[in-house]
């Protein structure tokens, strides 16, 4: 039984971030939320590596909060996929450089769009005189979960 405020609230944020996740598909983790055939994974590894010419393997997986295997293991799945170029650092043989091949670059450039679209047909489902709100709410939110 629910007995606080904090509690009650805290449920009702429970409630609404799992309508969340289930609203734009977090939860099957083959496809994006802008329905691409791209385990989500992927899809935020090609969204850092189109910001960028090349990227140390290591400032991925930082910029993603993977473990270094995981890394490994995405990076590995890219390649597989003709998405990737890879190769060592002129400067430290024992960085490994990543980059998008063309066809990564392609596959970047068509989630983007995708992406872009979905956010572009969710914002319009939102009366303008709360956008704002909205956003300052998410912000609240990302800072609240990158401090936990």
């Amino acid at each position: 039984m629910l007995d606080t405020p904090v509690e009650v609230d805290a449920m009702a944020l429970q409630e609404q971030m799992v309508a969340l996740v289930r609203g734009f598909g977090w939860h099957r983790p083959d496809r994006t939320p802008c329905g691409q055939p791209v385990p989500i994974s992927e899809a935020h590894a090609l969204m850092e590596l189109a910001r960028t010419e090349t990227l140390p393997q290591s400032e991925l997986g930082a910029r993603l909060g993977l473990e270094k295997s995981t890394v490994s293991r995405l990076v590995g799945q890219l390649d597989a996929r003709g998405w990737l170029a890879r190769g060592r650092s002129s400067d430290d043989g024992r960085v490994m450089l990543v980059a998008l091949s063309p066809a990564g670059r392609q596959a970047a450039d068509q989630l983007a769009s995708a992406r872009a679209a979905l956010f572009a047909r969710l914002l319009q489902r939102i009366p303008v005189e709360r956008r704002d709100g909205v956003l300052e709410s998410l912000s609240a939110l990302v800072e609240a979960v990158r401090e936990i």
